[in-house]
C-alpha cells in the first residue's frame, strides 16, 4: 500500500518533472516538485496553523477550567469539551499535518535516493519516459554531502521559526504577561514559563538539527540523496515562511 499510493506517485511525480520539462536538473526538479507538493498540502497546513494559532489564544481560559477541576480530570475533560465546543475549536486538526506529512516525507526521501544515480524504468508509469538525469543544482553535485546546502538548510530553518505566526504569538504574549507583572514582585517559575523557555530553546535547536540530519546524519543512511534532502528541506522550509506571510495577511487580520 505504501508503494503504491505513496512512493510510486512521488517517484513519478519527480520523474515526470524531469521528463516534460526539457534541459533541467535534479536540482531544479527538486525545487519544483517541492513547491507542487506543498501547494497540495497548503489546505491542511492552513487549517492546522489557524488551530493551534487558536489554540494558543484561548490557552489563559484552558488554564482556569484545568485549575478550577484540577482534583477531578474526567469533569475537567468534560468542561474543556465543553468549551472546544461553545467556542468552535477544532484541537485535533492541529495534528492532522504531521499524521500525513511523515508518510510523505519517509516517501519523498525514498524517492531522492532511488532517483540517483539513474531513473528505474520498472517503477515508472507507462506514459513517463526515462530521462536524462544531470545530478546538480547551480553547480552543486548532488550525490554527496554539501555543507553550503546544510548551512542553508539551518540558516533558512532558523528565519523561519523566528517570524513564524505562532513564534510572534508566543513573543506578544511574553510581552503582555511582562507589562503586566509587578517588577519587584517575587516570581516563580509557572508551566507558562517553562514551555516559553523550552520554545526559545527550540528556536535555535531545530536549526542545529536540520544543519547536522542534511550534513551527518542522513549521509551516514542514504549517502546519495544527502544533498537533495538540503535542497527539498531549504525550498520546503521557504515556502512554509510564504504560507505562513499569506496566512498572516490573509486570516489573521490583527
Amino acid at each position: 500500500m505504501y508503494n503504491e499510493f505513496i512512493f510510486k506517485p512521488l517517484y513519478n511525480g519527480l520523474v515526470g518533472i524531469l521528463d516534460f520539462v526539457p534541459g533541467i536538473d535534479v536540482g531544479v526538479a527538486v525545487v519544483i516538485f517541492t513547491v507542487i507538493i506543498r501547494l497540495i498540502l497548503f489546505p491542511l497546513y492552513k487549517h492546522s496553523l489557524l488551530a493551534q494559532v487558536r489554540m494558543k489564544e484561548v490557552e489563559p481560559e484552558l488554564n482556569k477550567i484545568k485549575a478550577k477541576f484540577a482534583d477531578n480530570r474526567q469533569a475537567q475533560g468534560v468542561e474543556i469539551m465543553k468549551f472546544y465546543k461553545e467556542n468552535n475549536i477544532h484541537p485535533f486538526r492541529s495534528l492532522m499535518l504531521p499524521i500525513i506529512q511523515l508518510p510523505v516525507l519517509l516517501g519523498i526521501i525514498s524517492v531522492f535516493y532511488k532517483i540517483i544515480p539513474a531513473v528505474q524504468p520498472d517503477l515508472l508509469y507507462s506514459f513517463i519516459h526515462v530521462p536524462a538525469i544531470k545530478p546538480t543544482f547551480l553547480g552543486f553535485d548532488l550525490t554527496t554531502r554539501s555543507l553550503i546546502l546544510s548551512l542553508l538548510t539551518g540558516i533558512i530553518q532558523f528565519f523561519q521559526l523566528h517570524f513564524s505566526i505562532l513564534s510572534r504569538q508566543q513573543r506578544a504574549a511574553a510581552a503582555d504577561k511582562a507589562l503586566t507583572t509587578d517588577k519587584n514582585a517575587n516570581k516563580t517559575p509557572n508551566m507558562a514559563d517553562t514551555m516559553s523557555s523550552m520554545n526559545t530553546q527550540m528556536q535555535y535547536m531545530i536549526p542545529l538539527l536540520a544543519f547536522a540530519s542534511t550534513y551527518w546524519f542522513i549521509p551516514w543512511k542514504f549517502p546519495q540523496a544527502a544533498a537533495i534532502v538540503a535542497l527539498y528541506w531549504s525550498t520546503s522550509t521557504l515556502f512554509t515562511l510564504g504560507q505562513e506571510l499569506y496566512i498572516r495577511k490573509k486570516f489573521l487580520k490583527k
